[in-house]
């Protein structure tokens, strides 16, 4: 079958009535050791620490193992589960945060070390009645270390979406 003008035409335009989740990609699901590169184990990240008495609050030292990220995230579209800890809330939400393994990290106690803490940025804000809850966070994922008030993060999440973390 020979294709004509007509055809190329008409096939174009069918591609674009296509719907976009059609095309979309499928995130890479990861969890929190695959923030840790290979090679490197857990028990190595965190070091000696120094204990505030006046404050009543362990600092821990973490050695040269918990700045070491995981370069094959950087570019990657990912869903990670994970707890919130607002960074940047207005009346709509949370729109800049803290991507933390456990309840209450970086709060009540030490941070974790900087491979396992992800600064995301959303355009669209996490209700603030949902701070409490697990989440699912899908978007790209940087290797990039930065600090913010609450701790030193490796890696930054764009989200493109979220939602509740059902058990």
């Amino acid at each position: 079958m020979k294709l004509t003008r007509r055809h190329a035409i008409a096939g174009g335009l069918a591609s674009t009535l296509l719907p976009t989740t059609a095309l979309a990609l499928t995130p890479r699901e990861i969890g929190w050791e695959d923030l840790i590169p290979p090679g490197v184990p857990y028990s190595e990240i965190i070091g000696e620490g120094d204990m505030d008495v006046a404050n009543d609050t362990w600092a821990p030292i973490y050695d040269a193992n918990a700045t070491k990220l995981n370069e094959d995230l950087d570019g990657a579209f990912i869903r990670m589960p994970g707890f919130i800890i607002p960074l940047e809330i207005s009346r709509k939400g949370v729109t800049d945060f803290l991507l933390v393994p456990y309840v209450g990290a970086c709060i009540h106690v030490p941070p974790p070390p900087p491979n396992q803490l992800v600064f995301v940025s959303t355009k669209k804000p996490w209700p603030d009645d949902k701070l409490w809850d697990a989440v699912w966070v899908v978007g790209t994922m940087r290797t990039k270390l930065q600090s913010t008030e609450l701790g030193e993060t490796g890696y930054k999440l764009t989200a493109e979406h979220m939602e509740v973390y059902v058990w």
